[in-house]
């Protein structure tokens, strides 16, 4: 048994709230370059580069890269091997959040009630989805989400009847709905099983997968190129200005569903889909 004290998971989700907010992964910079060359308008081209510009910057001043910067999701893989000490965990990953937003001059955009909305001060609480996983180490990844593309996701609770085109045409109405509210190219996070919300779990879990890693099902790998190239035919283009760059990626994760059933969920990423993660 490997004993670890939560300070470490404290400071882990602290320079990662951090880190995401400023520095975006590879993949999705490398993406929305190659987008920013292959793009069909001449408008979404230069919009394109303006993004690559943005990243850039945020790196070399150490600034977030969007204002926005989002509500805490942090997903944390706990090995079943490893003794946490010295406090609970979710007092652990909040006190994390907490520094890195105040300690970070990250902007703080938590409310305690969603009715009386009054400002909590450091961005917490925090969502956080714990797992437990084999093994001695702790995975931690923190996705700060915005709410521009947050209020644009969805859910359809489809019957088992419903055809491939039918989850296709689900995934495709939200996105259209949608429009340039998410800050396009997105990346859409699709979560289908489960229940009604296990597959809204599953879409946010789609969101900090690489989007240069595919669905290791051949067939949900399939769908996902299916339904990226049905977006990108919508036209919305790049911060909704028309053109041929929509999307970036479609993610979908998938989990065992009742035999009435067929859940549907999507969650829109904006075109930064922040996230960074850590082992302990």
């Amino acid at each position: 048994m490997r004993e670890v004290d939560v300070k470490n998971i404290t400071d882990a989700v602290a320079r990662l709230c951090v880190e995401a907010n400023i520095y975006l992964p590879d993949d999705l910079k490398q993406a929305v370059k190659s987008a920013s060359k292959s793009e069909s308008s001449e408008l979404g081209r230069k919009i394109m580069c303006n993004l690559c510009d943005n990243f850039r910057t945020a790196e070399e001043r150490g600034i977030p890269v969007c204002q926005d910067t989002g509500m805490a999701v942090v997903f944390v893989e706990l090995g079943q091997d490893v003794h946490l000490t010295g406090g609970l965990l979710s007092d652990a990953v909040n006190e994390g959040v907490r520094r890195g937003y105040t300690d970070g001059y990250l902007r703080l955009s938590v409310v305690s009630d969603p009715i009386e909305r009054v400002n909590t001060g450091d961005n917490t609480p925090a969502i956080i989805h714990t797992s437990l996983i084999p093994g001695s180490e702790i995975r931690i990844t923190v996705a700060p989400k915005g709410f521009g593309s947050e209020n644009m996701s969805g859910i359809r609770m489809l019957t088992p009847a419903a055809t491939r085109d039918d989850i296709i045409d689900a995934v495709l109405e939200i996105v259209k709905k949608a429009g340039s509210n998410p800050c396009p190219p997105v990346v859409v996070g699709v979560g289908i099983g489960g229940n009604f919300e296990y597959s809204a779990f599953l879409a946010k879990k789609a969101l900090v997968r690489p989007i240069s890693e595919r669905n290791s099902d051949e067939y949900y790998a399939g769908l996902e190129a299916d339904m990226l190239r049905k977006i990108n035919e919508t036209g919305i283009g790049p911060q909704g200005y028309g053109g041929s760059t929509t999307a970036l990626a479609v993610n979908i994760e998938k989990f065992a569903t009742h035999i009435a059933g067929l859940p549907v969920a999507v969650n829109m990423g904006c075109h930064v889909n922040r996230h960074a993660k850590a082992v302990i």
